[in-house]
């Protein structure tokens, strides 16, 4: 990323000023996606405040659920130290693919074709009395 991009923009990564804030900041740890998760100072109500810096696309969905709460103060410690192990039939969280060719598209959707099932005859349109 370019100085001016990393000066001015937020949604490519942490801005430059971001970057220098977060030098005093204790680094927490890191997720599968490599976002980089930091603590350090207090909120107004006396919370340690938390960041993420994504490494990517700046978006909240490529935050896995374990993450998620202990950037909302659900958990106290890191999540490696805080939660149970994975159990083997969990699936990995996946970001949000609306907008995307692998988002959800259920029958009838224009985009599968606009073709939906006909409906079973329970249903009587309503009409204005009078």
């Amino acid at each position: 990323m370019g100085f001016l991009a990393s000066t001015f923009t937020w949604w490519n990564g942490a801005t430059l000023g971001t970057k220098f804030g977060l030098r005093s900041m204790a680094k927490m740890g890191e997720d599968a996606l490599g976002n980089v998760y930091y603590q350090g100072g207090k909120d107004t109500a006396g919370n340690p405040r938390r960041w993420v810096i994504y490494q990517g696309a700046t978006d909240a969905s490529r935050v896995p659920p374990a993450w998620f709460s202990w950037l909302h103060h659900q958990v106290d410690d890191v999540p490696e130290r805080a939660l149970p192990p994975i159990r083997a039939w969990q699936k990995p969280a996946v970001p949000n693919m609306t907008g995307t060719a692998l988002a959800y598209r259920p029958a009838g959707a224009l985009e599968k074709g606009g073709k939906r099932a006909a409906a079973t005859g329970d249903y009587e349109a309503w009409t204005p009395e009078g």
